[in-house]
């Protein structure tokens, strides 16, 4: 599978999530604990095989998008964060469902400027074949990525 295909797949598969967690009710508060766990699990392997893998291979390809990737880094850095203290947060803090909400901005925010300003440039320079060994590389890397957002070193490391 083609590498941005793939992490459309993923975004897609969060915002599902998000959308099942804006319906929930406020007491649902197991639901809530449920769909948050998910999205921490989603969210981590996403940010740290796009770090790892996609924006390395993005960058070399597409060399004037170097400032894209270090702001998408920071972002992630800002969602890891957010994912570690949710996942320490009991649902039924008045917090919880601020804190999520913020979330989902957030990433929100990072899916549109990845897939309407980034993913084309990148798919433009690099091509479908070399588009398809790297969604190989992210496929394989997934299995061992960290599902805990602490465990995700810094991009700074």
């Amino acid at each position: 599978m083609d590498a941005i295909v793939l992490l459309k797949d993923d975004h897609r598969a969060v915002e599902k999530l998000f959308k099942e967690f804006e319906k929930a009710g406020d007491s649902a508060y197991k639901t809530k604990r449920d769909i948050a766990d998910k999205v921490i699990g989603e969210l981590t392997v996403h940010t740290w095989i796009e770090e790892k893998v996609f924006y390395p291979a993005a960058r070399a390809a597409v060399p004037d998008t170097t400032d894209h990737v270090l702001e998408s880094v920071e972002e992630h850095h800002v969602v890891l964060w957010m994912l570690s203290e949710l996942a320490g947060l009991d649902p039924k803090d008045e917090r919880f469902d601020a804190k999520m909400t913020v979330l989902i901005e957030n990433v929100r925010h990072h899916v549109e400027e990845e897939e309407q300003e980034w993913f084309p440039q990148v798919r433009s320079a690099m091509g479908r074949k070399r588009l398809v060994e790297l969604g190989e590389e992210l496929a394989a890397a997934k299995p061992g990525a960290p599902r805990d957002p602490l465990e995700v070193p810094s991009a700074h490391e």
